[in-house]
């Protein structure tokens, strides 16, 4: 396949750790120069080191993205250093599941929700635009998930907020047609990511599991005994059951890795044996 990645100026957000890091170790490594951006300023500037390392073009900057102007700032750095922004992703975001009945415990961490996984997103756009229509061309890709689908128990300040990035997403499209592509990506779950650490409380998962509950929660013990059957962690089988975060990479960089006339508005990868029912 043609590599159309390679030379692309990219920002990533969230790039400390989980699939931000691994896209922008995998952009990097097919020729792109990344600007990891992360709250965590240390873990950005740990993944851009060893990019560098590798022999690929990577800097570091420590980013709220609640914060616009700091948003506004990270653009601004990045064309001084890359000299324009073909990429924008918007990946950072927590996933605060919990039930309504858990507003006292989950209020705190349901703004701070909103505030990343929503006006993080719109900061992003807000922020790499003006840039991209003056270059004449761009790409932004917002990571969304598969409880933007639909509502479910559990995920009602969450899921609201992936809803509303799929709507962010085509308003864009539709407003730059010619000039913007954009692309929505929504993950099923990954367990093996450090998402599932921000859960208020464990139980809300039923809403996306529904019937499969019971199975799924068997298969995290199983795996954390290291009892879980090998074959059903081999993504060659048909049932493989519990999806690995380099899947998800691979599918943000196939949308990048297009040419430019080429865009793919949404796309969603899942384990073929997974147990998520949205």
């Amino acid at each position: 396949m043609t590599n159309h990645v390679e030379g692309k100026s990219i920002i990533i957000t969230g790039a400390g750790g989980g699939f931000g890091r691994l896209v922008s170790e995998k952009a990097a490594a097919l020729g792109a120069k990344i600007m990891c951006a992360d709250i965590d300023a240390a873990a950005a500037e740990a993944v851009a080191s060893a990019i560098r390392a590798d022999g690929g073009i990577a800097r570091a900057a420590g980013v709220d993205v609640r914060d616009i102007g700091q948003m506004k700032g990270l653009a601004t750095a990045t064309v001084a250093e890359f000299g324009a922004i073909d990429v924008m992703v918007n990946n950072a975001g927590i996933m605060p599941l919990a039930f309504w009945a858990d507003h006292e415990a989950a209020l705190d961490a349901w703004n701070r929700c909103i505030d990343i996984n929503l006006k993080g997103i719109m900061h992003g756009i807000i922020a790499v635009h003006d840039q991209m229509i003056s270059q004449g061309r761009g790409q932004v890709v917002n990571v969304a998930s598969i409880y933007g689908n639909f509502p479910v128990a559990g995920a009602g300040i969450y899921g609201a907020t992936k809803a509303a990035v799929s709507f962010l997403s085509e308003s864009l499209r539709v407003e730059s047609r010619g000039k913007i592509k954009v692309t929505t990506v929504k993950p099923t779950g990954v367990p093996s990511t450090g998402l599932s650490g921000t859960i208020i409380n464990q139980a809300a998962s039923v809403g996306i599991l529904g019937q499969n509950t019971p199975a799924f929660l068997e298969m995290v013990e199983q795996m954390g005994a290291g009892t879980f059957p090998a074959e059903r962690l081999d993504p060659e089988n048909i049932d493989y059951a519990s999806l690995a975060p380099e899947h998800i990479a691979d599918a943000i960089l196939h949308v990048i890795n297009q040419p430019w006339g080429v865009s793919i508005g949404d796309i969603t990868v899942r384990g073929a044996g997974d147990h998520f029912i949205l």
